[in-house]
This record gives structure tokens, sequence and C-alpha cells, in this order.
């Protein structure tokens, strides 16, 4: 009976570990994808718009282009750290 109760404890132990390993891995790909759908409406708004909001639009779509490419580094840093 107690061996059981032990084997539970480290068993649940354990998965809190990987799952806090984890966790930051798929937020960060979470932002990335966020910033990525941003930067996909600003495009179109761009591409659909004339006078001076077409360069604003275009503004605003590489900047959410930048945060994604920096989530996806820092998902890619998280996920490295979870496995090693």
């Amino acid at each position: 009976m107690m061996k059981n109760v032990l084997m539970a404890l480290v068993a649940t132990t354990f998965a809190a570990v990987a799952f806090a390993q984890v966790e930051p891995a798929v937020k960060e790909s979470g932002k990335a994808v966020a910033e990525s759908t941003k930067e996909a409406g600003d495009n179109a708004k761009a591409a659909t718009s004339t006078g001076p909001n077409k360069s604003m639009y275009k503004a605003k779509a590489r900047v959410h282009k930048a945060k994604a490419q920096v989530h996806r580094h820092q998902a890619n840093k998280a996920a490295d750290a979870a496995t090693h």
C-alpha cells in the first residue's frame, strides 16, 4: 500500500516538472502564431487600401513580423531547455 502511494507521488511530481518545462514553449508558440495572424491581416488591409493608411498598415505588419520572430526564437529556446 505504501509503495503504491509513493509511486503515485513520484509520478505526479515528474508530471508537474514536465508540464512546467513544456508550458513556456507552448505559450511562446501561441504568441508567435497570433502575431503572424495579425501580420497577415495588416498585409491584407494594406493591399486593399490606398492613401496614407497603406503605409501605416505595412508598418504594423512589419512590427508583427518582428514580434513573431522573437516569440518563435523564445519558443525554440524553451523547447530546447525542456528537452535537455
